[in-house]
């Protein structure tokens, strides 16, 4: 059976070499942020048991490794959300699938666009730029992280076209370098340069599947009667790893996400269904509020979420990270910023100041951290 080869190599141009090396040698790869500290890297490598550590040319054998099915490609780790991290099995169909629908979308020419690469490569955001390039034999410079100097430089120099952004990164740097900016992430800003394609995805899809609210060729979206988001997507992933046990994903595949399909059929995702606030009977979704507070002058950061109120049912409370810790914005503020564009029931009836939001590496927010 396939070895599992545990990456650990830092971000860089000799990455993708060993991504391709392995991957000759009929190996899956499951990529570690070079980030973590040892605990947590030791507890991602015992809960899915690669075969095999590699960094550069040293390579050991894990005695307790799990070996993979013919054809796997990648286990990646979720960014853990909402919970601790699986390990999600993609096989190279899916890769390859995902690679061809997200270049002929974006309309790739190998031979006049180039890709920078600037987000960790151990999520599918950083990943899917590397195996996209690959896969159709356009050029990509690999970066170390993001570093809003180091792109532009970078895009000076090799007149590089295409890049994947998160909303944070994207706000740092200037638009007009490039062609086509993939925008992906958390919840995407309210005015979006034009050449910037709003994406929604999951790892369990290879990232994103739908773009600008239209789905990518292959795949398809469904409602349930509740608002829950389905996908079929010839990039959706073979299972979930989890020590000695694999779990299969089935399609449609239940994303956990509430959306709703516009008049031109566009898809809108409010937000994850396990994050919606039922406050007086009535439902907020705390990235419509984050979008509004996001913009006042005196707020950094800010997270909505539901505290459990006996009036109420839950009370909706602005966790603030204030652009100034002398002068935070008042709860007052806040609640007549958002009078402007929310109804009443979704204005915030309590603040929190803090000095940081917990978030993954790709900058999502996460909220049981609050």
């Amino acid at each position: 059976m396939p070895d599992l080869v545990a990456l650990t190599d830092p971000p860089g141009p000799a990455w993708a070499d060993s991504l391709m090396r392995w991957w000759d040698a009929g190996a899956a790869v499951l990529p570690v942020d070079d980030r973590l500290p040892p605990a947590a890297r030791a507890d991602l490598l015992d809960r899915l048991r690669p075969t095999l550590l590699a960094s550069g040319t040293d390579v050991s054998r894990r005695p307790d490794g799990i070996p993979v099915e013919p054809g796997d490609a990648l286990v990646m780790a979720t960014s853990g959300t909402t919970g601790d991290p699986k390990g999600v099995i993609l096989t190279h169909d899916a890769v390859r699938a995902a690679a061809w629908a997200t270049n002929e979308t974006l309309s790739v020419n190998p031979s006049t666009d180039r890709w920078i690469a600037c987000l960790p490569l151990a999520h599918v955001g950083g990943l899917g730029v590397v195996t996209r390039a690959l896969l159709s034999a356009t050029p990509v410079t690999i970066l170390q992280g993001f570093s809003a100097d180091a792109v532009t430089t970078e895009a000076g120099r090799h007149h590089s076209t295409l890049i994947s952004l998160v909303a944070t990164a994207l706000r740092r740097v200037d638009p007009t370098l490039f062609r086509v900016i993939v925008l992906g992430g958390d919840v995407p800003p309210d005015d979006p340069p034009p050449n910037a394609r709003i994406t929604y995805g999951l790892t369990e899809t290879m990232g994103g599947c739908v773009y600008d609210g239209v789905p990518l060729p292959g795949t398809t979206i469904e409602l349930t009667s509740d608002g829950e988001v389905l996908l079929t997507s010839p990039s959706l992933a073979r299972g979930y790893r989890d020590g000695h046990t694999e779990q299969p994903i089935t399609s449609p595949f239940p994303t956990g996400d509430s959306g709703r399909l516009q008049a031109d059929g566009r898809l809108v995702v409010d937000g994850r269904l396990g994050d919606v606030i039922v406050t007086g009977g009535e439902k907020v979704w705390p990235g419509a509020v984050e979008a509004v507070l996001g913009t006042h002058p005196k707020v950094r950061q800010v997270a909505i979420i539901g505290r459990p109120d006996a009036e109420w049912g839950h009370r909706v409370v602005a966790v603030v990270v204030p652009a100034d810790p002398d002068d935070p914005p008042t709860l007052s503020a806040l609640r007549a910023a958002a009078a402007e564009r929310l109804p009443a029931y979704a204005l915030p009836k309590e603040s929190e100041l803090t000095d940081s939001l917990p978030t993954t590496a790709l900058g999502k927010l996460r909220r049981r951290g609050l």
